[in-house]
């Protein structure tokens, strides 16, 4: 309906990416009586997976756990590539009818908070101009990063470098690296998917030049135990425990780095070691300074870097960017690395709830210190919600979780006749860093970002387990709400 000249929706969903189309999909499952739409700036749907365009491109975590909870991934395969993730999320759209409902080229640049009509009023900028919607109910679901400007460090030396210099996140259409000298510098999950398929897209030798080791585990592509649920019980059934034996599997791993990473360390350099040729300098390249889980670990499907690096196509290099010159790279050390194409895998940086200003009656809101309250809303922050998915395991395994606890919100708003419920601040709680996890985009951001308290409902939980008790189980009017 449209109300003082504007058009007004229950709830208004901010991005059409994976964490979107699955709010979309709950919200039409659990309330279907109520009107929203979803606000996507890109043209397309399908946000990172329809982004990311990179050669192989995949799944950095096994799709049993990565596709959602009401709609199985019916694939053998754990590890998948981008393509198949992105039919699979844009099939989950158009089968819950979310993708009616998604209003492309619509980038979301404010939101206010009228206390007195307690709604939001959304600003969007479209192709023909602005546009401005009213909403009961605000749910970022844009993830974390920024999707027009990756971050690149400026490298000297850039204008006398006669190859191609490119950014995986704006790979170009026409770059074909058949023949070529490629080094990639970095090595996050992205570097360890693009080095491989460069060598298998015909790259005459590929190096991965990386400033410090990351750890990183081969998983087969196809899951054997899978394949025999599938093959012996139905298929809700195999699927449940496919699912279930992913989650028991990453939480156990998890809580064994944690708690003993020396150990975890060791099991890892054995993996590392089996799969590469003797005498090969395993700690010199694949031996972090960190404990696992500071950061992130890599997968690789079929050990294909390690194959890749025995069968000679691939060098790894520990060492820092001096300067590009006419050839290449020229490291730190002062070798140079011949290059007619530098990859910068150099990642990404952080951009909360897609870079909307969010204000109340039109007083600015700063989301800088501000405290979350089940990493899912932010204290005094009336009807928002915001969905981040878990460091640690599959993004999916909570972005369902967090739209299975703003449907419950929704049904108690409903069930109480209130119109609007809000986290009240608490001076006695601590304050802690938002997140337990040290890469480079969240140490660059650390100025930006809210924090987590030291105690239950804010403190953020790295732990499935722990949040399906208490978002999908734990009363709504916890006394830490409040509604009106």
């Amino acid at each position: 309906m449209t109300e003082h000249g504007s058009e007004h929706l229950d709830v208004l969903i901010v991005g059409a990416g994976l964490s979107g189309i699955g709010a979309g999909a709950r919200l039409a499952q659990e309330h279907p009586q109520r009107s929203y739409a979803v606000l996507e700036a890109r043209a397309v749907s399908g946000g990172t997976w329809d982004l990311f365009r990179y050669p192989g491109i995949r799944s950095d975590s096994d799709m049993f756990t990565m596709g959602y909870r009401f709609r199985p991934w019916r694939d053998d395969r754990a590890l998948a590539d981008g393509p198949s993730i992105l039919a699979y999320l844009r099939d989950t759209a158009v089968e819950y009818g979310v993708d009616r409902r998604i209003r492309y080229d619509h980038r979301v640049t404010a939101a206010d908070w009228d206390p007195a009509a307690a709604r939001w009023t959304v600003t969007a900028e479209t192709p023909d101009g602005t546009v401005t919607l009213t909403a009961d109910f605000l749910w970022a679901c844009s993830g974390y990063y920024d999707y027009e400007t990756p971050h690149r460090p400026v490298f000297g030396g850039e204008e006398d470098y006669a190859g191609r210099l490119v950014h995986p996140q704006h790979w170009p259409d026409d770059l074909d690296v058949s023949g070529l000298e490629v080094v990639v510098v970095g090595s996050g999950a992205t570097a360890m998917t693009l080095v491989p398929s460069l060598v298998e897209a015909g790259a005459a030798h590929v190096t991965m030049l990386q400033r410090s080791p990351t750890y990183v585990l081969a998983l087969p592509s196809v899951d054997p135990v899978v394949r025999v649920l599938r093959r012996r019980l139905p298929e809700r059934l195999s699927w449940w425990l496919s699912r279930w034996k992913a989650i028991g599997v990453a939480v156990l791993a998890y809580q064994v780095s944690r708690r003993w990473p020396g150990f975890a360390r060791r099991v890892i350099r054995k993996g590392v070691a089996s799969q590469l040729p003797e005498g090969y300098p395993v700690d010199t390249h694949f031996r972090p300074a960190y404990d696992p889980w500071d950061e992130r670990l890599c997968f690789v499907p079929d050990g294909d870097l390690f194959r890749a690096i025995r069968h000679g196509d691939v060098d790894v290099v520990t060492d820092t960017v001096a300067t590009l010159t006419e050839k290449g790279v020229r490291t730190g050390s002062g070798e140079e690395l011949v290059a007619d194409v530098v990859v910068s895998a150099t990642g990404f940086d952080l951009k909360l709830v897609g870079g909307m200003a969010l204000s109340v009656a039109g007083e600015p809101l700063s989301l800088t210190g501000r405290m979350t309250y089940r990493a899912l809303m932010f204290a005094g922050i009336p009807n928002f919600a915001y969905t981040i998915g878990y460091t640690n395991a599959s993004w999916t395994l909570k972005a369902d979780l967090v739209a299975d606890w703003v449907c419950r919100l929704l049904t108690h708003l409903d069930r109480t006749g209130r119109r609007w419920a809000v986290p009240e601040p608490d001076p006695s709680v601590g304050e802690a860093p938002f997140m337990d996890f040290q890469p480079g985009y969240v140490r660059r951001s650390l100025d930006l970002l809210p924090v987590q308290g030291d105690r239950e409902p804010w403190r953020l939980r790295q732990n499935y387990v722990h949040d399906v008790r208490t978002l999908r189980r734990t009363p709504i009017d916890d006394g830490v709400l409040r509604f009106g």
